[in-house]
């Protein structure tokens, strides 16, 4: 259901954001435009830099929106803090969105600071309406509504790319929010938040034009469930759209095909075009690897294929990708293998779960010293591999330069570089 609300209406209000990572920080500065915004989080060194106007990430939007703050062009109504009595007390909304890391050991995404989030809320402001931000196993909210007994609990999936949260908040695909469809004063606050964030978007998004013929930005109250379902079901097709490709390098390389001429045929088909189709080492990041997998184990008891195949296919991938690497340094008698970034994207710092250390695992277990390029990680070594700030240096010992996505400060070393990235984008 697409609704349209009147955001203005509902402005200045105080908002209560737990957690300032990607998801926290951008919903935070959106909402500050128009709304007296508080951001908590527990690492006294982020507080200060983004009092400072300083974002402890790397997104080039939120960098922006607090320049623009700093110096008066885009005065924000936000304040980092430590406190949650400050962060919370008289809120009307408190976002939680704090990370969920994915439990191989429970099959279950780790939702404790979750939980911790809305105790602290609870704590300070019992009356405010929580919209749970963080990603969550499908029914979770239902079940933590039950469990304190709390029925002004919501749930809004976000849909970000690392690097460009900010920016994907200023222009959303949609807005989804989850409330009980029988409780109508659920319903109305699901509303209400919606509207704030479209009210926070980019004014031109008001006139665009939606595939269906509608205008604005589509906008749906839904059962909570259904709105968690949408969350995970939407990162696992993306997850399936990489996988596919992924295979289909495979096949070419295998095959001695030429990859690039196959996909480019394949995508010109209108029902596929052009998107999530370049060649990687595997689905990575902090969402696709741990949605997938908790989508999977929602399926206990449920018949599937599919979700256990893509899954299982990222595994496979990473193998691929290691023995062509392998296969590069085969009759060397004291190989070295270069990492080329840690990080799944351009524009981001963020390496967790990257599909690259996958690989660097499986060269590493076959004795291949392995030596790491990541000016933005400040330590000698990552898991027993040494690190290197010196671009140069790094080039001259690698006999092979592993990279997932190519970048031109490799163009000098061409012959040694390894990659999969065809069209060069992520």
């Amino acid at each position: 259901m697409i609704i349209h609300g009147n955001a203005e209406s509902r402005m200045n209000m105080k908002i209560a954001v737990a957690g300032t990572g990607y998801v926290g920080l951008s919903v935070a500065l959106l909402l500050s435009q128009h709304n007296e915004v508080h951001a908590l989080d527990i690492v006294p060194e982020k507080v200060e830099l983004l009092n400072h106007a300083k974002s402890p990430i790397v997104d080039r939007e939120i960098t922006d929106f607090l320049d623009e703050n700093a110096d008066g062009r885009r005065p924000l109504n936000f304040q980092a803090t430590l406190d949650a009595a400050q962060a919370y007390t008289d809120a009307d909304y408190a976002v939680v969105a704090t990370p969920t890391n994915y439990d191989p050991k429970k099959n279950y995404f780790d939702t404790s600071s979750v939980e911790a989030a809305i105790e602290a809320v609870r704590e300070h402001a019992p009356h405010a309406w929580i919209v749970i931000k963080s990603t969550i196993p499908v029914g979770y909210t239902a079940q933590i509504r039950e469990r304190f007994h709390d029925d002004r609990i919501l749930f809004s999936p976000e849909f970000l790319r690392e690097g460009h949260a900010l920016y994907d908040n200023l222009h959303p695909s949609r807005i989804v929010v989850g409330a009980p469809q029988d409780d109508p004063a659920a319903v109305e606050a699901a509303h209400v938040f919606a509207d704030l964030l479209a009210h926070g978007a980019d004014p031109a998004e008001k006139d665009r034009v939606n595939p269906d013929g509608s205008h604005g930005i589509p906008q749906l109250v839904v059962g909570l469930t259904e709105a968690e379902a949408i969350k995970l079901f939407a990162n696992t097709y993306l997850a399936l759209r990489v996988a596919y490709f992924n295979e289909l390098d495979t096949y070419a390389e295998s095959r001695d095909l030429n990859t690039k001429a196959i996909i480019d045929g394949v995508c010109l088909d209108p029902r596929i075009r052009n998107d999530y189709n370049n060649p990687s080492f595997g689905y990575g990041g902090y969402c696709l690897p741990k949605d997938t997998k908790q989508l999977l184990a929602n399926y206990d008891q449920v018949p599937q294929n599919l979700i256990g195949a893509i899954v299982d296919a990222n595994r496979t991938r990473k193998d691929f990708i290691a023995d062509e690497i392998l296969e590069r340094v085969a009759g060397k008698e004291h190989p070295v293998v270069g990492i080329y970034r840690l990080t799944m994207k351009s524009g981001s710092d963020n390496f967790r779960q990257s599909a690259i250390q996958g690989v660097m695992k499986r060269i590493k277990a076959k004795g291949v010293t392995v030596v790491v390029y990541e000016p933005t990680l400040d330590k000698p070594d990552f898991f027993g591999s040494k690190v290197t700030h010196d671009l140069t240096a790094f080039k001259q010992e690698a006999d092979v330069i592993v990279a997932n996505r190519w970048n031109d400060d490799l163009a000098d070393a061409g012959e040694k570089v390894f990659t999969r990235d065809l069209f060069r984008r992520d």
